[in-house]
């Protein structure tokens, strides 16, 4: 029914991603090339037709309509009492450790992680504590006694989680959640859950949200979710926080208050009231395209290029690349990369220290650009 070929063309339009010259290929910032979904547009167009783009509110619709999407695509029920609107996943992150955490705490996160988290922490003078993930045999895990040794430090305070995880595209169990939330209890630190690629998983596959574990996960954690990734709507600037606890709930909303990131962009909410509701199938399908575009990327580095290493698990477009048999400094593998080929990926360095010998290639695009970007790929690694 959709048609996930045809790209829109972001060259001159002030695109983060594709503000490249002519002959390159973007594939690195997490934003898909598709055009927006008809319903989502149709939303904008109404809305642009009232000629008038003054302060808005937030109704609730909105949060009916996220109500509603996760019970029917995730067996979860959010009680609105628990929800929070803020302009951002990243904004409410950054307010949440301004607000939760004194200067010098420790913040976990799990590198190789998404690199804002490592901004959020820092410039909100915390301490960045990473529970490196484990590589081995091609397969990244959580080292859960490292975990418990960083969680018991006193000046631990929070923990930021990415489910499912980029860039590695990990789809956390409940097994691993639960244990996660065990240690999190034991030692007093708040979990916030950043969930916003939870959508975007291989078909026949489903994440598991941090809340749903049980009461104890419920009661630490503050779960961050958007349209933003699903929809490729970052550019309208929302988002919705889930706390269950009522107190940790409270807090949270002053911050964002204070921090004004809790107002909305006049676009954003006919935006996303019309992708809840109406994206089931735009969804399905999409998921069915994207993981089409990962089988082929998968496929063609078995067969052309072995000795690369794609770490494939089932979430997200975003692949992460072992490029450890060429080089263990990625950040010049993948300048060299686009100088020679016009290829623009991200380096592994990025997400965190452990991560030197990879690459992160995002395949939110045509079949066409993905196949074009395996050659330019095959070009360079011939070459070095």
């Amino acid at each position: 029914m959709y048609n996930f070929d045809k790209l829109a063309n972001r060259r001159n339009t002030y695109s983060l991603k594709w503000e490249v010259n002519e002959s390159e290929l973007p594939m690195w910032v997490a934003d898909m090339d598709f055009k927006v979904a008809p319903f989502i547009k149709n939303a904008i167009k109404s809305r642009m037709d009232i000629e008038a783009y003054g302060y808005s509110l937030i109704p609730e619709e909105f949060f009916n309509s996220i109500i509603g999407w996760y019970k029917r695509r995730h067996s979860i029920e959010f009680k609105r009492e628990w929800m929070l609107y803020s302009s951002g996943v990243v904004a409410a992150i950054s307010s949440m450790v301004r607000r939760l955490t004194n200067p010098g705490d420790n913040v976990i996160v799990q590198a190789p992680t998404y690199n804002i988290f490592y901004n959020s922490i820092i410039n909100n003078k915390c301490v960045v504590l990473s529970n490196d993930l484990k590589y081995k045999n091609g397969v990244f895990d959580v080292d859960f006694h490292d975990l418990e040794q960083k969680m018991s430090d006193e000046k631990t305070t929070l923990m930021i989680l990415c489910n499912p995880h980029n860039p590695i595209g990990k789809i956390w169990s409940k097994d691993e959640l639960e244990k996660i939330g065990q240690l999190a209890k034991k030692y007093n630190v708040t979990v916030i859950s950043d969930e916003i690629h939870c959508d975007l998983t291989d078909p026949g596959y489903e994440y598991v949200p941090f809340a749903s574990v049980n009461e104890t996960n419920r009661e630490i954690s503050i779960t961050c979710i958007a349209a933003s990734k699903t929809f490729n709507i970052a550019g309208l600037q929302s988002a919705c926080l889930i706390i269950p606890n009522e107190n940790l709930r409270k807090n949270v909303d002053r911050g964002l208050n204070n921090d004004e990131v809790a107002e909305p962009n006049f676009f954003s909410m006919e935006a996303n009231i019309a992708a809840f509701t109406n994206g089931d199938l735009w969804v399905d399908e999409l998921r069915e395209y994207i993981f089409a575009n990962k089988r082929y990327f998968y496929n063609f580095i078995k067969e052309h290029l072995p000795n690369l290493h794609v770490i494939e698990d089932h979430a997200t477009y975003l692949v992460f690349v072992d490029i450890s048999y060429y080089s263990n400094d990625s950040v010049k593998f993948c300048k060299e990369l686009r100088e020679k080929t016009g290829l623009y990926v991200s380096d592994g360095e990025e997400y965190g220290k452990n991560a030197k010998s990879f690459f992160r290639i995002n395949l939110a695009t045509s079949i066409a650009n993905v196949k074009d970007g395996c050659q330019r790929l095959q070009k360079f690694l011939s070459i070095i």
